[in-house]
């Protein structure tokens, strides 16, 4: 166990002050450290480790964010933790959510979703500005096998963020042979028309460059034989999902 207070400190992997692709404007990014799935694509396998990081007050963080308050919000950014996974740290991350909103500083969430929809979600997601959602993979049993996880919980927080008027991108990795399958495109198609907030769909393109992290643990790369996803394979999986 933990003895520190999870409500005043966290377990921090990294910050990026300069951020521009996860959400709108220049962001001040934040990685959290650890992650309860075993994505077999995952570029940050260093975050994994529950125990690792450095461990940082909220204090300590908002000093971080302040130091770039005048570049972030005139562009209409903000800052958004990512991790690892964010939510494993949520008492942290509602203090820290509640200074920023004092701030008026926009708050997004990087996030699998893949948790149930407690007391505590509901009042971070209270302080979100944006929710950017990784739909693993629409199918369960491919969902499970990629990242050891069941989409059941992901699908239905997407559906609390619809019914809750919360703003989302929603993000889907592209692994050539994997995620790419039409039927599956096309399930995710029909699921993403049943939502009502979602601003902004993201296909990221599955690359190979986060290998070496695992090889460097010593982990096996189970990817192996997987190719780096082209240019070609986006904007075919674009064609089926209709967007641009």
């Amino acid at each position: 166990m933990e003895n520190f207070d999870k409500t005043k400190m966290a377990r921090i992997h990294s910050f990026e002050s300069f951020g521009t692709v996860d959400g709108p404007g220049i962001r001040f990014v934040i990685f959290m450290q650890g992650c309860h799935l075993k994505c077999k694509y995952c570029h940050n396998r260093d975050t994994w480790n529950l125990s690792g990081g450095s461990i940082k007050t909220v204090d300590e963080v908002l000093n971080q964010i302040l130091k770039y308050e005048n570049y972030i919000v005139p562009s209409g950014g903000g800052v958004t933790v990512t991790g690892g996974e964010p939510l494993l740290q949520i008492d942290f991350l509602i203090t820290l959510f509640k200074k920023l909103k004092e701030k008026k500083i926009h708050t997004a969430i990087d996030t699998s979703g893949m948790f149930p929809i407690t007391e505590k979600v509901k009042q971070l997601l209270s302080l979100t500005d944006l929710v950017l959602l990784d739909i693993k993979h629409i199918d369960d049993d491919s969902c499970i096998w990629l990242t050891g996880s069941s989409n059941k919980l992901e699908l239905a927080f997407a559906n609390y963020l619809s019914d809750n008027h919360i703003p989302m991108w929603i993000r889907q990795v592209i692994l050539p042979g994997i995620t790419d399958h039409e039927d599956d495109l096309l399930r995710l198609k029909d699921f993403l028309s049943t939502l009502k907030t979602v601003e902004k769909i993201e296909l990221l393109p599955y690359h190979s460059m986060g290998k070496f992290k695992w090889q460097n643990l010593g982990c096996y790369y189970d990817l192996e034989d997987v190719l780096d996803a082209t240019s070609e394979d986006i904007q075919r999986a674009k064609k089926i999902l209709e967007i641009s």
